[in-house]
């Protein structure tokens, strides 16, 4: 048995999804990512809030992460309560009800020939 690994809550202060490619979908298409490692035994039941500079928070979008599993999620992808704002700077918030670990990924594709990837690791905030 591992021992829990992570927080139980998780910030991305930096989000601005990149909006338009340079090439074709989807391949070519911009992206943001959360990579969410869970080491125990009970599933994660996620809760995504997402802040933006001139609005109300959004959220919670739900997500589940298996017990000893990894989840990889577009936030491009996240439609319910409603659509992530493209090409708007926001910040996004994870509430866990066990610890877990996060990553953030950004593919931009806007400068023609030119695939940029970028990962960082959230800030745990707990």
């Amino acid at each position: 048995m591992m021992a829990q690994l992570g927080a139980r809550v998780w910030v991305v202060p930096g989000g601005h999804i990149p909006f338009g490619g340079s090439g074709p979908e989807p391949e070519f298409t911009g992206f943001e990512q959360l990579c969410v490692l869970n080491t125990g035994d009970s599933e994660a039941e996620l809760a995504l809030f997402f802040y933006y500079a001139d609005t109300e928070p959004v959220g919670p979008y739900p997500l589940v992460v298996g017990a000893r599993r990894i989840r990889h999620v577009r936030v491009n992808d996240l439609i319910d309560p409603e659509a992530v704002r493209l090409d708007r700077p926001y910040g996004c918030v994870l509430r866990s009800p066990v610890p877990v670990v996060v990553q953030f990924l950004r593919q931009d594709t806007r400068i023609p020939g030119t695939v940029a990837l970028t990962g960082t690791m959230a800030h745990p905030a707990d």
